[in-house]
């Protein structure tokens, strides 16, 4: 659970997208006379939503075009319409919001950039393609705006006390913990045999700064000073992402003050003397006091919309034809307590992940339903289990329910630490994680003719200019930098990373056999600068992995806290029979007298 990011647990149960996710289709949607858009499906306040109107989202949404039937459809049906819904729900409440003419111009002028309609032409085509009139777009781009500035106002208008900030401080503490830093000075050079002479004096206590300035190619006017400014030359703290991978590497395993180098990177030599190392620390509420309020804003505007949603949702008054073409069934598949959980709460995560989309596409939809939809109800079970702990807490949580719950567990398990000896576990049981994977460095030139590749093998092994070289053989040279495992064609991959011997040297590198490739060319690879797999040391990664041991620890706790509140709720979970009741029965399936009734379809004004 503490793998996930604030946002995305927020994104993942929360409401707060849905609002777009199907807003800015319906909003251009061209809007034709009553006549042509068809019988009214639906009545949202009693506002008409037209067939046709329907049948053109539809054509933007990727499992309607998946024609999804019996089960599927029914699904999909229904979080289909909840969309249509909770949106035509947002504008009308939206409707209120005043938005000035210039503010739509603006946005007009906007999209006619954004699409490149300069002239006055290319817009009346534009319009003609999608439908509208100037005066309708203008409508149209109103009502998006009213909506944003309505959501805004929701956002911004709870502001958290200063009890709540604090207390969002203590929860994620550790969110603001800074990084390890250095205070230190570097000499850059290109010459191999210079970078040794000067790390050799650095070494024996000649003066670095004057060092730098005499030979450095980076920052000499500062004394190789790091994180100075123009016309300063006392170093300021920098963190690791200043030096190239294998500096940053050995500058901060030496945990204090010295001198390393050269260390070859980037084709250049580096030399640094470390002055001072600052480990990483948690910094007081004070030093960061800004950053809090600003993150307690967003988590207490994030639950305000939130709520916000549901409850608009929750008065939409909602009428259906009754010959409407669509099958809406929206029955409670849960109880937590006394609370209720609807299918269409499971089915807005579940349909808005990419992943079941592409599923269904596929013609795997019932398969997705069967795997997705009993996980994100049980997800959405412990939701609402540790909401209703955070509230009996008596602790002011902010947030949307999803980031409650995540700030919920954070909290009970704050106090959770690590021994030495379990972070050694730690690290002797995920390697994995505290590995450097193998590495080389890739050229590869491709040829239509294996004659051509193999006259250009010839040459390379000799050596030679290699652009000069691959043109005479009317080759194609692809750079494929510094590469890991996996990260190049398979069958490159294969050559590199696989086959354990090398292959014959040159003035060029290593230079493989002529490769057949599945399009039927062929590629001769060069490759240098190889380096083995290889296991970072335990004193190396001794933090990482002292950390990684709390979180393991952390997690465990969490999972015993979860199961300790489902063990006292009284929790029904009805999510298969209630699937088995909407399942249509097929013309094979014989019928049971002991069949359970279908579940009836909720309100439709209170799902």
């Amino acid at each position: 659970m503490f793998g996930l990011s604030k946002r995305a647990i927020t994104i993942l149960f929360g409401l707060l997208a849905l609002a777009f996710a199907l807003g800015a289709i319906l909003l251009f949607t061209p809007q034709a006379g009553q006549q042509t858009r068809g019988k009214p499906v639906l009545w949202v306040n009693g506002k008409a939503l037209y067939e046709l109107d329907l049948l053109r989202l539809q054509g933007n949404d990727p499992l309607y075009a998946a024609s999804p039937e019996g089960l599927l459809k029914t699904l999909v049906d229904t979080y289909f319409l909840e969309q249509v819904i909770l949106t035509e729900a947002l504008k009308q409440d939206a409707a209120r919001v005043r938005v000035s003419s210039a503010e739509v111009r603006q946005e007009v002028n906007r999209i006619r950039e954004q699409f490149g309609l300069k002239d006055k032409a290319a817009y009346e085509q534009f319009l003609n393609q999608m439908g509208y009139t100037d005066a309708q777009l203008r409508a149209e781009v109103k009502t998006q705006l009213q909506i944003q500035k309505r959501l805004e106002q929701i956002r911004s208008g709870v502001k958290p006390t200063e009890e709540e900030v604090r207390f969002y401080y203590e929860v994620f503490k550790e969110n603001y913990r800074t990084e390890p830093r250095v205070k230190a000075r570097q000499i850059v050079v290109d010459n191999k045999a210079l970078a040794e002479e000067l790390a050799a004096k650095a070494k024996a206590g000649e003066d670095f700064a004057a060092l730098a300035r005499q030979h450095s190619k980076v920052g000499a006017e500062q004394g190789g000073a790091l994180g100075a400014g123009p016309g300063e030359a006392e170093p300021k703290p920098v963190t690791q992402v200043v030096f190239p991978e294998k500096v940053a590497e050995a500058v901060f395993a030496l945990k204090g003050p010295g001198v390393v180098g050269p260390i070859a990177a980037g084709g250049r030599y580096y030399i640094v003397k470390v002055e001072e190392y600052l480990s990483a620390k948690t910094p007081s509420f004070e030093e960061v006091k800004e950053q809090v309020e600003k993150d307690a804003q967003e988590a207490k505007g994030n639950g305000a919309l939130e709520a916000y949603l549901e409850e608009l949702r929750k008065k939409a008054q909602v009428r259906f034809a009754e010959d409407n073409p669509y099958t809406y069934q929206n029955p409670p598949v849960a109880k937590v307590n006394e609370k209720e959980i609807l299918l269409s709460e499971v089915l807005q995560p579940v349909f808005s992940n990419q992943q079941t989309v592409a599923l269904v596409q596929q013609g795997l939809g019932e398969l997705a339903v069967q795997f997705f939809l009993p996980q994100t109800l049980e997800n959405l079970i412990d939701r609402e289990l540790l909401v209703e702990a955070a509230k009996k807490s008596g602790k002011p949580f902010i947030g949307s329910k999803a980031e409650i719950a995540e700030a919920y567990l954070r909290y009970e398990t704050r106090d959770v630490t690590a021994s030495e000896e379990e972070a050694r576990a730690f690290y002797s049981e995920n390697p994995a994680l505290f590995t450097v994977p193998a590495s080389a460095k890739v050229i590869g030139v491709n040829f239509k003719e294996e004659a051509q590749a193999k006259a250009f093998r010839a040459a390379a092994l000799k050596g030679g200019d290699l652009e000069a070289l691959a043109k005479a053989q009317e080759g194609t040279v692809t750079d494929y930098g510094t590469v890991n495992p996996n990260q190049l064609p398979a069958v490159l991959d294969r050559l590199v990373f696989k086959i354990t011997e090398t292959f014959p040297k040159g003035p060029l590198g290593e230079v493989s056999e002529v490769i057949k490739m599945e399009d039927g060319s062929y590629t001769v690879l060069l490759i240098s600068d190889r380096k083995a797999e290889e296991l970072k040391g335990f004193a190396q990664v001794a933090e990482e992995a002292q950390q990684g041991a709390v979180n393991r620890k952390r997690s465990e706790k969490a999972q015993a806290l979860i199961q300790a509140l489902r063990k006292e709720a009284k929790i029904e979970n009805r999510l298969a029979e209630v699937l088995q009741a909407l399942t249509p029965e097929t013309p094979s399936q014989e019928p049971n007298s002991q069949e359970e009734p279908k579940p009836e379809e909720a309100p439709a004004n209170n799902p």
